[in-house]
């Protein structure tokens, strides 16, 4: 992998960026207008960012933050709500997702999978895939328990490292990568259970060893976490599937029937999909 294509996971990180350094790139706006969106992607409800949640983040004026929020809910790329005074994903944005390229249908497969693990493990399953230094949930199947554990959902983010999905993401990446990735998001940290930078490159090592992350409780309270990184379209995993369950109801047997389910049904897609690229190549 080249120190260049090490270095693309951040080219959209959303985070700590001076006016200074983005008055440099000419397309400025544009890059302001995506980081601000996916800034508000990573919340939803009542703790939607506000115009200052959104100024800080970015580290712009409220000027300037208030007038691409402006241009953005114009558009309908977000909308405000003048009541709460805080900011949400447009219709347009959704509207625009609905697009359907190839990419997107060669997902199709694996969302299959999901809801086969889920259907079998009887836990919420996920899709995630990774978007620079952030994972995003793209599809999500519940299980049938009475308690249903449901940490993230569908479209929202989470940096690399935090719940048992995006760390399977970043535990396949680069040291190099990872440690400038901790680096980035170490800030961020605070607003989660018992997650450290430590902790994180802990499981990280964990991972790489048994080929699974796991997550007792770190990013989420009382939540277990399982995840496996795909290759689907790159050298390192570009997608995971990871299960939440309810922390006090997980031993090391229901952990071991997870593994197992989770190997078999990925394997499984796996080898359906090599066998449909032969077919097509003969």
């Amino acid at each position: 992998m080249q120190l260049s294509d090490k270095l693309d996971i951040f080219a959209d990180y959303p985070g700590k960026t001076s006016e200074t350094k983005l008055n440099q790139d000419g397309t400025q706006a544009i890059r302001r207008a995506a980081a601000i969106l996916q800034q508000i992607a990573r919340v939803s409800g009542e703790a939607s960012p506000t115009l200052r949640n959104i100024s800080e983040a970015m580290d712009l004026s409220r000027s300037t933050a208030h007038r691409i929020l402006k241009c953005l809910t114009d558009t309908g790329l977000a909308a405000y709500d003048p009541v709460t005074r805080r900011y949400e994903i447009g219709m347009l944005s959704y509207e625009l997702g609905l697009a359907v390229t190839d990419r997107v249908l060669e997902l199709t497969p694996w969302t299959a999978t999901v809801d086969r693990i889920a259907l079998r493990a009887n836990v919420t399953t996920y899709l995630m895939r990774r978007s620079g230094i952030e994972a995003v949930c793209i599809h999500k199947a519940e299980g049938r328990t009475v308690i249903r554990v449901i940490p993230v959902e569908v479209g929202q983010r989470r940096f690399l490292g935090v719940g048992a999905g995006a760390t399977a993401l970043l535990a396949d990446l680069p040291d190099e990568t990872i440690e400038q990735t901790i680096l980035h998001i170490g800030g961020e940290l605070d607003g989660f259970e018992a997650l450290t930078p430590e902790g994180i490159r802990e499981a990280v090592r964990n991972a790489r060893t048994t080929g699974f992350s796991e997550s007792w409780g770190r990013a989420y309270r009382s939540i277990y976490g399982l995840g496996v990184g795909i290759k689907a379209h790159s050298a390192q995993p570009d997608i995971a599937i990871s299960i939440a369950a309810h922390a006090p109801d997980v031993d090391e047997k229901r952990i071991a029937e997870w593994k197992a389910i989770i190997s078999e049904e990925i394997a499984s897609t796996a080898d359906k999909l090599a066998s449909r690229k032969m077919t097509v190549e003969a």
